[in-house]
């Protein structure tokens, strides 16, 4: 991948924010007698003229570095094009239970289902790779079991969720946490909710007891090998939209 991309692509996705500040305070001018020598009115009227018209009559050129930049990232996009078409998802398994919700712009992806009168969602994120590594890792980068990171809640339309933060892998699902949400833990809420113990030190009838419990509702290895492939597009889709905003924004 050229060198922009590895510039550009970090593992946290993240852009350092620029802080604008406004420096000096304004001045506030009193009416009194001035001790400067009164050297007249015309001298003055005259000197100030000059600069203003020169400000009034000046044309905004835009630097010759922002069309390098320009440049450069319409490179980096035909390479994220080409990426694109490299690693197309194949057809949603009729056995795939949920509905994919993908909205551009996110990071991560929810999935939805109801089961039994429960209302089942699951919102993924990327697995931890990069589209941009060099081409010589790329075939052991296929070999490799990627991890997905999920959050899965199971509600029953009381207000109560229960929450699992899981690693999805091609050969099981491994816990992480596991939660209740009450109804005051909404979204700004400043209630921690407690996680109960590292949930591998539990008993393993207990895990065991608790993964059947999340595949009768779909939550289980044969769909991770999709999302994988599913996510690892979006995230060649996301990246070329942000390349595509980052142009955008130096071209106004």
């Amino acid at each position: 991948m050229a060198f922009f991309s590895s510039m550009l692509r970090n593992p946290s996705r993240s852009l350092f924010s620029l802080a604008l500040r406004t420096v000096g305070s304004s001045r506030t001018f009193h009416s009194r007698t001035s001790t400067v020598p009164n050297f007249g009115t015309e001298n003055i009227t005259r000197q100030c003229s000059v600069p203003f018209l020169r400000l009034s009559t000046a044309t905004a050129v835009k630097p010759a570095a922002d069309d390098t930049l320009v440049g450069v990232l319409e490179s980096e996009i035909r390479v994220a094009e080409e990426d694109i078409q490299d690693h197309q998802v194949g057809e949603v398994a009729d056995e795939f239970p949920f509905e994919i919700v993908d909205n551009a712009g996110e990071q991560t992806i929810m999935l939805r289902r109801e089961f039994d009168g429960e209302i089942i969602k699951v919102a993924v994120d990327v697995p931890n790779v990069s589209p941009t590594e060099d081409n010589d890792d790329e075939e052991e980068e296929e070999d490799e079991d990627t991890g997905i990171p999920m959050v899965v809640s199971v509600s029953k339309g009381n207000g109560k969720e229960l929450e699992f933060g899981l690693t999805a892998f091609t050969d099981e699902i491994c816990i992480d946490s596991l939660l209740i949400r009450q109804p005051e833990d909404s979204e700004g809420s400043k209630r921690i909710a407690y996680e109960g113990p590292n949930f591998s030190d539990l008993d393993k009838s207990f895990q065991k007891a608790f993964q059947k419990y999340l595949e009768i509702r779909g939550i289980k290895s044969s769909i991770t090998k999709f999302l994988q492939e599913y996510m690892k597009n979006k995230d060649y889709r996301e990246y070329l939209l942000w390349l595509k905003n980052l142009k955008g924004f130096i071209e106004e």
